[in-house]
């Protein structure tokens, strides 16, 4: 995907989020500034918006003819950076086809698989080195490794103070964040995902990355950001390891998630923190089960 169209999706779906607070959209050049983009971007989105009938474009005129649905959206594969893609391909490869602690992992195939320069894989794959758990190995491979049972606790301690500090922040978002307009939209897929969960139940550990890197990035804090990385691939990968039950655990994490975005929503502190710690408790019971014997 060139840059040209990751940054074009990106302002579109910026956009939708500002039409869904107002009737009329402003002038091009005040949505140039406000979107941050040059108004051939700002053209071209105008342009689909009057296409797929959510505004009419009539010169200086742009009310609005509906609010945005969640369908409206490009998806968060369409608009994410190279090193966001890799991830996403990276968690994919590992969860839907079993890689083992011990397996090998080449740059080129990945680079390939994601569609982006090998430059992008080597760069997501160097900050995982760090913490032990893939090593470099000669002619751009790299060996996938375990972790321990304390390596887990540390993490799962790590991750609830994280969380905590994150949840406070959002609760703190202004009321017209877009934040708040895609946790609506990540909640919309949890009800969609629960109602069909016997077809759908293996897809769920990359919503759960979505919605956890939400309420993260609210906190603005550059290392909390970064180190979710780390804690994404352990949560959603090393626990697949013990695929039993999977569909009830997975049934069963898609309501703590509602529970806990319907507490963000509630903006009742002491409810958020109620929602978060049930589900912070289960998920770390989840990733102690899944380790291996030793």
């Amino acid at each position: 995907m060139s840059r040209t169209s990751i940054v074009f999706k990106q302002t579109y779906n910026r956009c939708l989020t500002m039409l869904g607070r107002c009737e009329h959209l402003p002038s091009e050049p005040e949505l140039g500034t406000a979107l941050g983009v040059s108004r051939t971007t700002v053209r071209a989105v105008l342009a689909r918006l009057a296409e797929t009938g959510l505004i009419r474009w009539d010169k200086r005129s742009k009310p609005r003819l509906r609010p945005p649905s969640p369908e409206d959206y490009f998806p968060p594969e369409e608009t994410d950076s190279p090193a966001e893609i890799v991830e996403r391909r990276f968690m994919r490869r590992l969860l839907k086809h079993g890689v083992a602690p011990g397996s090998h992992i080449s740059e080129v195939e990945l680079a390939r698989e994601a569609g982006v320069g090998t430059t992008s894989v080597r760069e997501f794959l160097i900050r995982f080195s760090r913490f032990g758990l893939i090593e470099k190995r000669p002619n751009s491979r790299w060996l996938l490794k375990g972790f321990t049972r304390e390596f887990a606790l540390e993490l799962a301690d790590i991750r609830q103070m994280f969380e905590r500090n994150s949840a406070a922040a959002f609760l703190a978002l202004a009321d017209d964040h877009p934040a708040w307009s895609a946790l609506d939209r990540i909640r919309a897929e949890h009800v969609a995902m629960a109602a069909s969960i016997d077809d759908r139940y293996e897809e769920f550990p990359e919503l759960d990355e979505r919605f956890h890197r939400l309420v993260h990035n609210a906190s603005s804090n550059r290392f909390i950001i970064d180190f979710y990385d780390l804690i994404a691939m352990i949560f959603n990968y090393h626990y697949q390891w013990n695929r039993a039950g999977e569909r009830e655990r997975h049934a069963s994490a898609i309501q703590e998630h509602i529970a806990y975005i319907d507490a963000l929503r509630s903006k009742d502190p002491e409810r958020v923190r109620s929602a978060f710690l049930a589900h912070m408790v289960s998920a770390r019971s989840t990733l102690l089960r899944s380790l291996p014997a030793s």
